[in-house]
């Protein structure tokens, strides 16, 4: 079995991800759902897997310095391509066996109009600077989001743009800005130290894969206040939970401080997730904060319960809670009454 057939035929059928684990055919995520690539095929051309067949899978896509850390940390990550279809791999252990999972990207860059990101959202990447966050659960479609918003910016804006990414996942042309896109164990050992330097290279507008600790976080601030766009992802649920995410990760003596300096950097948080729409494929549901004084003065006196009827309350500015977008959405005929009443915290609403 050739690994780079199955990644090609993976993004073929529109998957998602696919899953080679041990003693199991390959598996396609599509539409959210889990597949038996059999069933998808329509034939019986694809046994289960054996070790062998993991170890070659990982022969051919490893170099020998990425197979060699692979068995010293038991975990790798990596950008793989095969022709013109790009994946983010992830190779693990599970009780000692091999399995990977690879994420399928997309060749052709999207548009803040195709993942129907509200013209808000537009305004906020024209400005020079800010703090702009796409938080959700993994699969969410937080990394096509991004790159939608770096589409945006390339195609209007002269600006230096740098992103620190784990791996490189959408590859940039420039076009009217330039882009620099380093990833995390090639070109810089950490996202803190990547961010270290990063003012001596001159950017304009910085793209954060994932703010994974308290280094990461204080650094994509600062880098705000010094007046940069900064554009990170997080994994929360909410927008108040992102907010509530941050000030937590400082030690108590510092939370003082960072409550003053997110109240004045976040322009926006956009937490978002993925639902079936009702005639296939998936559409985002989003809950759209955007800071203005009301929220800005919650988040200093740290009163982040109340940030969700500061949304609820501030529709006319382009501010949305998630349940009201997903009534829009099932009032749109884009996703059933079920999908809604299931994705919501009040289901109430969608009767209103």
């Amino acid at each position: 079995m050739d690994i780079n057939n199955l990644l090609k035929l993976a993004a073929e059928k529109k998957a998602s991800d696919i899953h080679l684990l041990l003693d199991y055919p390959p598996i396609l995520r599509i539409d959210g759902e889990l597949f038996n690539l059999n069933k998808v095929v329509g034939r019986d051309d694809f046994p289960k897997l054996s070790a062998r067949d993991l170890e070659g899978f990982l022969e051919t896509m490893l170099t020998k310095e990425q197979k060699s850390n692979f068995l010293n940390k038991r975990d790798l990550d990596l950008s793989y391509q095969v022709e013109d279809y790009r994946y983010r791999i992830n190779c693990a252990y599970e009780k000692n066996n091999i399995t990977i999972t690879a994420r399928v990207i997309k060749a052709e860059l999207p548009t803040l109009a195709e993942i129907g990101m509200p013209p808000v959202v537009e305004e906020l990447l024209d400005l020079p600077q800010g703090f702009i966050l796409v938080t959700g659960p993994t699969g969410c479609g937080k990394s096509t989001t991004l790159a939608a918003m770096i589409n945006h910016i390339n195609s209007l804006h002269s600006r230096h743009i740098i992103t620190l990414e784990d791996p490189i996942e959408y590859i940039f042309t420039p076009d009217k800005s330039i882009i620099l896109q380093r990833q995390l164990g090639t070109d810089m050992l950490s996202f803190g130290s990547g961010l270290k330097h990063i003012l001596r290279q001159d950017p304009n507008v910085i793209m954060l894969g994932e703010m994974r600790d308290l280094e990461t976080i204080a650094a994509a601030v600062t880098l705000a206040e010094t007046g940069h766009l900064v554009l990170a992802t997080l994994h929360t649920y909410s927008a108040a939970q992102t907010v509530d995410r941050i000030i937590d990760i400082f030690p108590p003596y510092q939370q003082g401080q960072i409550k003053s300096q997110l109240s004045n950097v976040l322009s926006a948080v956009i937490s978002q997730r993925l639902l079936p729409r009702k005639n296939g494929g998936r559409i985002a549901a989003r809950e759209i904060l955007i800071n203005n004084p009301a929220v800005a003065n919650l988040i200093r006196e740290g009163k982040i319960a109340q940030i969700r009827s500061a949304i609820e309350t501030n529709s006319a500015i382009g501010m949305v809670t998630l349940d009201r977008h997903i009534k829009e959405l099932y009032q749109a005929g884009e996703i059933s009454r079920e999908t809604a009443e299931r994705n919501m915290e009040d289901a109430r609403l969608l009767d209103d």
